[in-house]
C-alpha cells in the first residue's frame, strides 16, 4: 500500500526555469540561453552551481561568482532570474489532496539557496509538506543514493510505500533501486498520473494549466 509521496521542487512543484530565464537574459541584452549554457557548459559555472546544491556555497557567494562570469549585477542575480517562476496549481492540488488523505508528503529538492531569495517561500509551497530534504541543509544532492535514504527515514516509511515525481530522468534510478515506485514528470498530465498511482480520486484541473505546458526549459 503506498502511504507516501515525494515531490522535486523545480520543474515539478514549480514551473521550469526556462521561461523565467530566457525573459531576465533578453532584458540583461544576454543571448536568450545564456543562463542555462552559464550552469551547463562553463566550467567554472557548473562548478559554481554544484558548490551551491551542495551548501558548501551561500546563494550571495554564488549570486557573486556566476554574475561576473555572465557579466552581470550580482545583487540577488539568482531572484531576478527566477521572478517569473510560480507554483504548479495542479501540483499543489495533489500535494494538498495526499496529504488530506493520511499520506506523509516530502519535498526532495536539490537546492539553489534560500538567502536572499527563497523559492519554497516565494512560490508558496513551503508549507504543503510534512518533510523537508533540501540538499544545500544536507550536504547531499540527487542522484545520490544517500539523500533518498534520508528521505525515506525521514518520512518513517521503506521504499515500497512511497512513489517519487521528479522531471529530471537521471535522478529516478537511485530512487528505483530503493522500491520507490518513481512518475518522471514531462508535462501538464504528471498530477493526474500520479494522483491515479495513489488512488486519489480527486479534481486536478488547473485554473493556470496553461502554464503547466506552455513553459520549456
Amino acid at each position: 500500500m503506498l502511504r507516501g509521496l515525494i515531490l522535486d521542487f523545480a520543474g515539478v512543484m514549480s514551473t521550469p526555469i526556462g521561461q523565467s530565464s530566457r525573459a531576465w537574459c533578453l532584458r540583461e541584452g544576454l543571448p536568450a540561453d545564456a543562463w542555462r549554457s552559464t550552469l551547463e557548459d562553463d566550467p567554472l559555472g557548473r562548478a559554481l552551481y554544484v558548490e551551491l546544491e551542495l551548501g558548501r556555497l551561500s546563494q550571495t557567494e554564488w549570486n557573486e561568482g556566476t554574475a561576473a562570469i555572465m557579466g552581470v549585477e550580482p545583487a540577488n542575480l539568482m531572484g531576478r532570474v527566477h521572478s517569473e517562476v510560480r507554483a504548479v496549481p495542479s501540483m499543489v492540488a495533489l500535494a494538498v489532496a495526499a496529504r488530506a488523505a493520511g499520506l506523509v508528503v516530502a519535498l526532495l529538492s536539490n537546492s539553489y539557496g534560500i538567502d536572499p531569495y527563497n523559492p519554497y517561500v516565494e512560490t508558496g509551497v513551503w508549507d504543503l509538506f510534512d518533510v523537508h530534504v533540501i540538499s544545500g541543509a544536507e550536504g547531499l544532492a540527487k542522484p545520490d543514493p544517500a539523500i533518498y535514504e534520508l528521505t525515506l527515514e525521514r518520512m518513517g516509511l521503506a521504499g515500497r510505500d512511497c512513489v517519487f515525481v521528479d522531471d529530471h530522468f537521471a535522478n529516478l534510478g537511485p530512487a528505483e533501486a530503493l522500491g520507490i515506485t518513481t512518475v518522471h514528470a514531462t508535462g501538464p498530465d504528471t498530477a493526474a498520473r500520479t494522483a491515479q498511482l495513489l488512488g486519489l480520486d480527486i479534481d486536478l484541473a488547473s485554473p493556470g494549466g496553461p502554464e503547466d505546458a506552455s513553459v520549456q526549459v
